[in-house]
Order: C-alpha cells, then sequence, then structure tokens
C-alpha cells in the first residue's frame, strides 16, 4: 500500500437546475484528475503506462537456500517514460528488493496518456522470484485504479427526477495483498467489508463482514480506507451511509 496521502480530485457534485424537466437533478461530474502532486491514477480516461523494454533479473546469489516469493514496487512513470519515487510494497528481503529496483531503473516505459498526451501516473511492478532459480522479469501491475462514474439515468427515474436513494459507489479502487504470494488460500478468494461513506466520499470507518484468516482480514480494511466515493444520496442530496464492499487481492 502506498504512504502517500490520496487527493480526492475525482468528486465534483453539482445541482444544475433544468427548465426542460422542471426539477432540480443531481448530476455526478467525475473527471480523472492528478493527486496533490500531479500524478494521475489508471482508468477511464488515463492510459496506463506499460514496458517498452526491460531486462531478465538474475537471482540473487546472496540467499543460503533456494526460496522463492515476490518484490513489488510502487513508482511513477513520468511524462517522458521514466520510472521515479519507487517504493517497495511488499518485500522478499534486502537482495531481492535491490536487484529488482535496478531492474526497473534500467527499463523503458511508454508513459501513460490523457487525451492524446503523456502524464505521469503511478503504476506497480513486480518481480515473482522461483525456487527454480530462473531468469525473471519484471511485470506492470495495476493494483489502484479510478473507475469510471455510474452513468446519469442511474441516479433518476424515469421522469428524471432525483431518485429516493441511492448507495455509495466506488470511483477509486486499491487491491488488498497477499501475505505471501505462494500461499494457496483454500477459501474464497475475496473478503467482503462493510465502510460508513461520508458525504465527501471518504471512508469514515471499516469494518470486515466475512474475512479470509491467514492475515487478510487486516489488509482488506486498509485497502478500504484508500477508497474514493460518490455518496450516498436521498432525493438527490448527498448523505452519509453503509455499503458492503467486495475486496479483490493483488498477484504480489
Amino acid at each position: 500500500m502506498r504512504k502517500a496521502i490520496y487527493a480526492l480530485a475525482l468528486l465534483v457534485l453539482t445541482a444544475i437546475g433544468s427548465q426542460a424537466r422542471g426539477a432540480s437533478t443531481p448530476i455526478w461530474q467525475v473527471h480523472q484528475a492528478p493527486d496533490k502532486d500531479g500524478i494521475y491514477y489508471a482508468g477511464p480516461e488515463v492510459k496506463a503506462p506499460a514496458l517498452a523494454k526491460t531486462v531478465f533479473v538474475s537471482y540473487p546469489n546472496a540467499p543460503s537456500k533456494e526460496t522463492q516469493g515476490t518484490t513489488a514496487l510502487a513508482m511513477v512513470i513520468d511524462a517522458k517514460g521514466m520510472p521515479l519515487n519507487i517504493q517497495i510494497v511488499h518485500t522478499h528481503g534486502e537482495e531481492f528488493d535491490r536487484i529488482s529496483i535496478a531492474a526497473v531503473q534500467q527499463s523503458t516505459f511508454r508513459p501513460g496518456m490523457l487525451n492524446g498526451r503523456p502524464v505521469p501516473v503511478w503504476i506497480d511492478v513486480r518481480v515473482v522470484f522461483y525456487a527454480d532459480r530462473r531468469q525473471t522479469t519484471p511485470q506492470v501491475l495495476i493494483a489502484e485504479r479510478d473507475l469510471p462514474a455510474p452513468a446519469e439515468y442511474q441516479f433518476e427515474d424515469k421522469h428524471h427526477n432525483p431518485l429516493s436513494y441511492t448507495p455509495p459507489i466506488p470511483i477509486h479502487t486499491v487491491d488488498a495483498d497477499f501475505t505471501d504470494p505462494f500461499v494457496k488460500h483454500p477459501l474464497q478468494t475475496v473478503a467482503i467489508v462493510t465502510a460508513f461513506v461520508g458525504v465527501d466520499g471518504l471512508p469514515k470507518s471499516v469494518r470486515v463482514k466475512r474475512g479470509l484468516g491467514f492475515g487478510l482480514d487486516q489488509k482488506a480494511v486498509a485497502a478500504v480506507q484508500h477508497y474514493r466515493f460518490l455518496p450516498a444520496t436521498k432525493k438527490g442530496v448527498p448523505v452519509e451511509d453503509y455499503c458492503d464492499l467486495m475486496v479483490s487481492f493483488a498477484t504480489f
């Protein structure tokens, strides 16, 4: 999970009166906007960066025994395709992490795009190390993303009046990560949590409704705490309310 504080720049709510409709109808205007540092997330308007050229990563000689696991990194790919602000979000050990970062720094990326122009975008990259010590390569992951807003008609009745109620709707999600990517969990692969969402679209509290165990429940809660929502509405007016969410886990 990134340690940055996320700016809620996606959400704008306006009530536009329309003479043709004879009522004031809530209109959600959601466009992807950068965070406080001018960086975007992949989503409906922003195309994610992609690896253009990378290098092989050899299994390090430092470990005394064969081990398998994954190093996952968060980073910004800037408008020139350069990786910046590299952060370790899932460690497999100091030597594995070091060579993973070195491989990313030697790789070439195609930058993310917004309206035909390159923009800086957050991505995650993983490097999977196997017990047979085979060579591997970095892989781009999108574990955090902006989602498209629902169509306007989903907030209206057939007369174009605001619905009496609409639930909170996620517009920015974060995948939770596994405690150990090579462990096969015998239960369901998603957790269900309940979030209490404020009128500002931020989760005020999050609790587990149906957990997985294996240390994953805490990770599901931590992920949802970084979600962003369109808040619930009653007759077009934003209100606080609860919603249930199915939390997916990243393939770290």
